[in-house]
């Protein structure tokens, strides 16, 4: 069966924003002082921001994790999320998608201010029916799985005919925890889920190939 709707991660699925990210993470540190405790690679990319926050300075000290957090707010939304760049063929994978009928939104833990930012960088806004983060939400969603299962409500989308695309096994147990397909999107950073589709225009003609 093609879906009706497809729910995308968009870190490490749509975008890749390790770049913009790992600068923002290495001038918030020059500006607060502190050190990382870990490389600073695209592995980190993904998890909630206080979750990475606390592996790069190797914390969980809340006051010292929400310093950080804002210096690097401050310089990844000033800046950095303009060096976000689209992954080969994911502008072709989301017009045709659009083109077969096939209603797109984004569910992510990245904040909603700079998700909105980066879908007008990129001039993708058209394209989704819906844009959703943890954030944007009252209250804040405690979770991804909590998240996709806000979206299926307030988008009245069926679970038998919506399907999802991530980098993570977060993404896929969120998907499988809402009764939804998922694909993973090997052309991701995320962690190994195993068989997948090897592109975006991979992803497309999977996607339509019975419409």
């Amino acid at each position: 069966m093609t879906p009706a709707a497809i729910l995308f991660d968009f870190d490490g699925t749509l975008i890749d924003s390790a770049p913009s990210i790992l600068a923002s993470f290495a001038a918030a540190l020059q500006q607060t002082g502190l050190e990382a405790a870990v490389p600073l690679t695209p592995s980190l990319i993904g998890p909630p921001l206080l979750t990475t926050i606390g592996t790069v300075l190797g914390t969980e000290d809340e006051p010292t994790r929400q310093r950080f957090a804002a210096a690097f707010r401050e310089q990844y939304d000033l800046a950095g999320y303009r060096q976000t760049v689209a992954y080969d063929g994911v502008p072709a994978l989301l017009a045709g998608l659009n083109d077969a009928g096939i209603r797109l939104f984004i569910v992510t833990n990245k904040r909603i201010a700079p998700t909105r930012r980066i879908l007008a960088h990129l001039r993708w806004e058209h394209w989704f029916h819906g844009v959703y983060a943890l954030d944007a939400l009252q209250p804040p969603a405690p979770n991804k799985k909590a998240l996709v299962r806000d979206v299926l409500q307030r988008e009245a989308l069926r679970s038998d005919d919506t399907w999802m695309v991530g980098d993570s096994r977060e993404d896929q147990s969120s998907a499988e925890g809402n009764a939804l397909r998922f694909f993973a999107a090997c052309w991701g950073y995320g962690e190994a889920l195993g068989e997948g589709p090897r592109s975006p225009i991979e992803f497309l003609t999977l996607a339509t190939a019975q419409r």
